[in-house]
């Protein structure tokens, strides 16, 4: 799940923005003010929205100075200011986009997913999504949000093949081929007890039972 902080001193707006991201399966945090914002630059998180007027202390050019220098984060700026120099100024101080209100968040949403899919594919091609779950195939690592789940290497080796081939059954005899080689004279029934481990640990993985012939995930 890709975190987005949303940072601005309009809290209705902040409310809606924040509606309309968790619908697109973002984790999002809100800060009203630029302190609380500056303490959260070195957290983990994929964008930030970032408004330019944030009142008295700071403002979002302040925010994206810190976090340039700090942890850098694809920066998007939301400004009421529509005039040629801001929209110059946020780009050449680093910003992915610039966008001025007041906005349909159906454009907002555009914007955000069209980053977060250039950074996201820029660093982690090995990145797979399903619903709630991603699964890092290069690291081996699968995460329900902030939560890892613990695979076992044939757990994780069948999840991936299911994932790579949604849509598609298997049968037993060809998922114990693909797991677990050519050279195993076990029974098939392994694959069911690993299905079942797998349904318990990851149960919005949908696992469908062909009964009498295997699997597919749809």
């Amino acid at each position: 799940m890709y975190s987005i902080f949303v940072v601005d001193d309009e809290i209705e707006l902040l409310e809606v923005i924040k509606s309309y991201l968790e619908k697109e399966e973002y984790k999002v945090t809100t800060f009203s003010d630029a302190k609380s914002a500056l303490a959260a630059v070195d957290d983990d998180v994929d964008l930030w929205l970032l408004d330019i007027m944030l009142g008295a202390g700071a403002s979002g050019y302040d925010i994206i100075r810190k976090i340039n220098s700090s942890n850098p984060k694809p920066v998007i700026f939301m400004s009421a200011r529509d005039q040629e120099f801001d929209r110059i100024l946020g780009l050449e101080m680093g910003s992915e986009d610039y966008i001025t209100k007041p906005f349909s968040m159906r454009e907002m949403i555009l914007r955000v997913n069209n980053i977060i899919k250039r950074y996201a594919g820029s660093q982690s091609e090995a990145l797979i999504k399903y619903g709630r779950y991603e699964i890092n195939e290069e690291k081996r690592l699968v995460t329900d949000g902030e939560i890892k789940i613990s695979l076992t290497s044939k757990e994780l080796d069948l999840v991936l093949t299911l994932l790579s081939n949604k849509g598609q059954s298997f049968t037993r005899d060809s998922l114990l081929n693909k797991i677990w080689g050519n050279d195993y004279y076990g029974s098939d029934r392994v694959v069911d007890d690993l299905v079942k481990r797998i349904r318990k640990k990851m149960p919005d993985l949908n696992i469908e039972t062909i009964y009498g012939y295997g699997y597919r995930l749809t």
